[in-house]
């Protein structure tokens, strides 16, 4: 750690610090208040002055200052693509051919009058919540995990430990130990997605905290295409080797990302709220150019913000559920778990659902690989959209255009069925699909990383996400229910359940989310404790002095 008793330190210990034992960085700040010995005066003027620079930045100029801040978001999104691939690697492997002949039961086709094979109902819905039930002990792990180690250390552990679990999966003979490796597999994914969110909302200035965590989605969508592909490729081949190469792939990732994650800087307000100051500098400097940013100033403005939601406590979970952070911590949860209620399912089991739409195998693979590279590209459209725009703006537009057009592909299910009707079904579900990836799920994910306060922002994340699991594992079960020959046999008409659920998330979010873009966390803290109404943020002026 930097000496940041040097005298020549903008951080220079006091006589009095250095009594209480904490010259070399106050490093649990949870026991120390930063502020005791030094007045919120000596470092709110240069607070100012960085939050004052943060907000005169544009889009392009805020790349420009902060190259390196872009870059890590980038590889700290990556991680993502893990969980994304397999996900969608268990939803096509239902449709696999090579899959079902190994492990599918016998069934009576009636549409076409002849016996074939489809994997069970309850091994179709085991297998896919699978890897959701070991990624909700992951989030839980995961925010007491960062809190302590970081999240780079917290990272690397878990793409370490998902290394050793897809030897589980790729040796794997019969479902049951499949079941046990997904699970297993689903531990760092909860790690992943709890703190890619935070890290990347924390590392880049205001302006990039939009692109930065939806870039989250668009590795999402990267997850799916080459998942997408992969079993295009093989979808004709009858050998085990059809679903075998598509697991060997997942080695590609963890051990290059541990490497670049061991290279890559620390959250700077991590480090803040640790009291480790000099590293919270050199991290900033890392991720900015030097030339244009004052690392001393950027730091004063995170102080000043950690100062805000001071504690003598360590973080812990039962603190989400208390005075404004309930509030915060309600709609982390809720934007999350509405991800599952409006139709997202249709998008995770694209594959499936447009063979149960009267689509033929090929063509059902081309679709679902068609769907994630279109789901990409609305993805980068989205960044557009949500930085000038708005968050509540697109999330409230896009989720009303999703739930019509759910109920439109119920009507397209419900009519006789012909040709042209599947096709009908097969196209809605595709257009569900991409333009979920314009609003609501990239917006999702800004909200998720702005929403939560500073200090207790691993544990916000993680709990954001175990409501995604504890609300998906039902949905899993329900939509292959209504999506197996086997159970409900539905097809295009789970456009109507997907469509009420839908609708109520939609009017809950009309009345309880703000809108956050422009504010800085300093005002986003002061608006959470002030109690203003979400649908007036955008008409609320938090002036540039104030702390509370």
């Amino acid at each position: 750690m930097s000496d940041i008793a040097d005298s020549k330190s903008p951080y220079a210990s006091t006589p009095e610090v250095e009594a209480k034992g904490v010259s070399q960085g106050i490093e649990h700040a949870h026991d120390y208040d930063l502020n005791k010995e030094a007045k919120l005066g000596d470092y709110k003027a240069d607070a100012i002055e960085a939050e004052n620079a943060e907000y005169n930045m544009g889009v392009l100029e805020a790349v420009r200052a902060y190259p390196m801040a872009s870059f890590w978001a980038f590889i700290m999104s990556f991680c993502i693509i893990m969980e994304s691939y397999d996900v969608f690697l268990m939803g096509n492997f239902v449709a696999l051919p090579a899959f079902v002949n190994k492990f599918g039961v016998p069934y009576f086709d009636v549409k076409t009058g002849k016996e074939g094979l489809v994997i069970a109902t309850k091994w179709q819905s085991a297998l896919q919540v699978s890897g959701q039930l070991g990624a909700l002990i992951g989030v839980f792990l995961a925010g007491p995990l960062t809190s302590r180690i970081g999240y780079r250390w917290a990272t690397i552990t878990g793409l370490m430990l998902l290394n050793a679990f897809i030897f589980i999966f790729y040796f794997a003979n019969s479902l049951p130990v499949i079941f046990v490796a997904q699970l297993l597999e689903g531990i760092p994914w909860g790690i992943f997605i709890a703190n890619a969110p935070a890290y990347c909302s924390e590392i880049v200035p205001l302006r990039l905290r939009a692109p930065a965590t939806q870039m989250l989605q668009m590795f999402w969508a990267i997850g799916s295409i080459i998942v997408g592909a992969v079993t295009y490729r093989y979808n004709g081949l009858l050998t085990e080797q059809a679903y075998k190469v598509p697991i060997a792939l997942q080695w590609m990732f963890p051990t290059p990302l541990a490497i670049l994650m061991f290279c890559a800087p620390e959250s700077p307000w991590w480090l803040v709220r640790k009291g480790r100051l000099e590293e919270a500098a050199h991290a900033v400097g890392r991720l900015g150019r030097r030339s244009r940013l004052n690392p001393a100033e950027t730091v004063a403005m995170m102080r000043r913000t950690v100062e805000l939601e001071k504690s003598t406590k360590e973080p812990n979970h039962l603190e989400l559920f208390k005075g404004t952070d309930l509030y915060r911590t309600m709609i982390v949860c809720c934007v999350y778990l509405a991800q599952n209620l409006t139709g997202n399912l249709i998008a995770n089991q694209a594959v499936y659902f447009f063979t149960q739409s009267g689509v033929g195998t090929n063509l059902a693979f081309a679709l679902g690989l068609i769907t994630s590279g279109l789901q990409m590209i609305f993805v980068m459209l989205s960044w557009i959209l949500t930085s000038y725009l708005g968050r509540r703006t697109i999330y409230l537009w896009g989720s009303g255009f999703n739930v019509l057009l759910l109920v439109c592909l119920g009507i397209a299910g419900s009519v006789a069925v012909t040709t042209a009707s599947n096709l009908a079904v097969a196209s809605l579900g595709l257009i569900i699909s991409v333009l979920f990836t314009l609003g609501p799920a990239p917006a999702s994910w800004v909200i998720i990383g702005e929403t939560s306060a500073i200090r207790l922002r691993p544990l916000t994340t993680g709990m954001g996400r175990a409501a995604y699991y504890i609300i998906e594992i039902p949905c899993i079960f329900l939509g292959s229910y209504m999506l197996n020959p086997t159970g409900g046999n539905l097809a295009g008409k789970c456009g109507y359940v997907w469509g009420a659920t839908g609708f109520v998330c939609l009017v809950a979010a009309y009345f309880y989310l703000p809108e956050m873009k422009g504010r800085s966390y300093r005002e986003i803290d002061i608006l959470f404790k002030r109690k203003v109404p979400a649908r007036q943020w955008t008409k609320t002026h938090v002036d540039i002095e104030a702390d509370e």
